[in-house]
């Protein structure tokens, strides 16, 4: 869909839409989410936007992720060094990165860090009436 001028074939636009079969691949492993924060901000994550999840994703570099970090869910970039450390990232830079053991590690450890799913797309609210209400 183009940005510029409107298309008169958008206006004969007939039938229905369903977000789960036109923007889900996994249904079964796909979770939405909330955002609250800014810590994404650089990325085009705001507070109040709802992520598209999906668990059956291997996190990969440069991913973002929604991570279990001493039992509190977090969105950031996995960013995994070519010593095998890796961050989770966030991309605003009032925000610390947050050190997680190894590479071959994040499924998982010792302190509570743990991948959720990788991050498959978001909404962004363009008109806050339309917004529902919590």
């Amino acid at each position: 869909m183009h940005a510029g001028f409107p298309s008169v074939a958008q206006d004969y636009f007939n039938g229905d839409f369903s977000l789960d079969e036109n923007l889900i691949a996994h249904p079964d492993t796909t979770f939405a989410v909330t955002v609250a924060g800014d810590s994404m901000t650089g990325c085009g994550i705001f507070d109040g936007d709802i992520l598209l999840v999906d668990r059956s994703l291997t996190p990969q570099n440069h991913d973002v992720v929604i991570a279990a970090v001493n039992g509190e869910l977090t969105v950031k970039r996995l960013l995994i060094r070519a010593d095998g450390m890796s961050v989770l990232h966030p991309e605003n830079p009032s925000y610390p990165d947050i050190a997680l053991p190894r590479a071959d590690d994040i499924d998982g450890d010792a302190d509570g860090t743990c991948m959720w799913g990788v991050v498959i797309g978001n909404y962004h609210w363009q008109c806050s009436r339309a917004q529902p209400k919590a």
